[in-house]
């Protein structure tokens, strides 16, 4: 997915949430299917540019991953 906006990724992040907001743990699976499915590339685009116009869930979840990258990375 090149070329993919941060705006778009809040897009796509925010209409994840909203599926997945009746889940028993929506943030927990929001961060699963973004870890699943997005590249590293569109992770680091989203986290680079900031995730103010993220909704709450959504937010919570990238603020995980963001975590989880970071606990792996060293």
């Amino acid at each position: 997915m090149s070329g993919q906006t941060a705006e778009k990724l809040a897009y796509m992040v925010n209409q994840i949430a909203r599926n997945l907001v009746h889940d028993a743990a929506p943030v927990a699976s929001v961060a699963d299917h973004i870890v699943a499915f997005w590249t590293p590339r569109m992770i680091d685009t989203l986290l680079a540019e900031g995730t103010s116009a993220l909704d709450p869930v959504a937010a919570e979840a990238m603020a995980r991953v963001k975590a989880a990258r970071a606990t792996h990375a060293g």
